[in-house]
């Protein structure tokens, strides 16, 4: 095993970003209650940060299940790359690519959406929605496969921990209303809060769009850009929003309702398909994935005007998002 550097083994940039996010927080309440140009509901960030909180814990309980993985497969590591400085560019970049496709699973699979749902669950978008965040990821398995990529190629697991810090650290800023508009060119590259608006927004036109972390570009290499319009405001939640601010019912809601209709399924291939399909799939079609109901929206109204998409969305027969309470 190569020599790690020391500032490799010791240094994690959440921790030295956490005063950050605090400090930020405040500013954007009392931005927010000057001028109105954020909302805030106290029980909500509660549950935010609550939720935030729990993550955190689960991360020093079940994030060892991914160091052992990781350093397990770094034997079988195609290259050795090393340490060089030109690594962290490079890791930093693929590791954002990487994450693209993850993030995108995570709206197109349902186990997968049982645990990122909790971040959408919240029907405001603030700085303390940034921090709501899952406490069962590592449970998903999605190290296993994409999250193996890197290391495989020869990136160690602690520049992959690191670089992957730096990105959680840039998407922190983008939950917020406050800011309406980069500037053009950095709105062309970069993800910002308009764009980031756009994907947690449960509007027809905007469902499943936006998915990268820090590089916008991905999303309109591969077909999954929508920028945010004027005429459109962004409603934010899951379609079927679960009305509560219970930590607990947050964090495992979704995970009761996907075992809930796998063992009330007809067949084994009816109970895999609620585990693996996109989220809203049903065999008989009494819910809607969001492929579907953006697809009733077009019919209906042809993307034509803000409120003939709101009506649609709000008869939508059910979610790409589900909840405990289907």
């Amino acid at each position: 095993m190569m020599d790690v550097p020391a500032f490799v083994e010791t240094f994690n940039p959440i921790y030295y970003a956490i005063p950050l996010f605090v400090i930020l927080v405040c500013i954007e309440m009392l931005h927010a209650k000057r001028t109105g140009s954020a909302r805030f509901e106290a029980r909500d960030s509660f549950s935010s940060l609550a939720m935030g909180f729990g993550n955190s814990i689960s991360g020093v309980l079940l994030g060892g299940i991914v160091t052992a993985w990781a350093m397990f497969i770094y034997q079988f590591r195609i290259f050795d790359i090393g340490f060089p400085w030109w690594i962290w560019p490079v890791a930093f970049v693929l590791d954002d690519f990487i994450y693209y496709w993850v993030h995108r699973l995570g709206h197109t699979v349902r186990w997968f959406w049982a645990d990122h749902i909790v971040h959408h669950s919240s029907q405001h978008y603030n700085l303390t929605t940034a921090l709501r965040q899952s406490w069962l990821s590592p449970l998903t398995l999605k190290f296993l496969w994409l999250g193996s990529v890197m290391i495989l190629l020869g990136f160690h697991p602690l520049v992959i921990g690191i670089v992957s810090g730096f990105n959680l650290i840039y998407q922190f800023w983008f939950h917020t209303e406050a800011i309406k508009k980069m500037p053009a060119w950095f709105e062309a590259v970069m993800n910002t809060p308009s764009h980031h608006r756009v994907h947690h927004a449960t509007n027809p036109i905007y469902l499943d769009r936006n998915f990268a972390g820090v590089f916008i570009v991905w999303d309109k290499i591969f077909g999954t850009f929508q920028p945010e319009l004027e005429e459109e405001k962004c409603r934010y939640g899951i379609i079927h929003n679960i009305d509560t601010h219970n930590p607990f019912k947050i964090a495992i809601h979704e995970w009761l309702a996907v075992f809930r209709d796998m063992r009330h399924a007809k067949s084994l291939k009816d109970a895999m398909m609620y585990l693996l399909a996109p989220p809203g799939w049903t065999p008989d079609g009494s819910r809607a994935t969001s492929k579907q109901i953006k697809a009733r929206w077009l019919a209906r109204t042809g993307g034509a005007t803000q409120s003939e998409a709101s009506a649609d969305s709000t008869t939508a027969p059910a979610a790409a998002s589900q909840t405990a309470a289907e």
